[in-house]
């Protein structure tokens, strides 16, 4: 779509439903929490689980062992991926 104002043109992308994302590169390795900073409600340290792919922002999206599905933000968090 592309939109004309004051003679500037802006073009606006719309990424298609079934297009992913996620770079798969840590896909499937396993990871271990060190520390996670602030998050209201925390994964605890010493929790384990699957890596399922990095975002464009450099987040970690995790399945964690436990059953939850939070991403890591490195820099911030500590972990170990293995």
């Amino acid at each position: 779509m592309t939109l004309v104002w004051n003679q500037i043109t802006f073009l606006i992308y719309y990424p298609s439903k079934k297009q992913n994302i996620m770079d798969e590169k840590l896909k499937g390795k396993r990871i271990t929490l060190i520390r996670m900073g602030d998050d209201p409600n925390p994964i605890k340290a010493g929790e384990q689980g699957t890596i399922r792919g990095e975002d464009g922002m450099g987040h970690i999206h995790v399945d964690w062992d436990n059953g939850r599905g939070l991403a890591l933000i490195p820099g911030v968090d500590m972990y170990k991926i293995e």
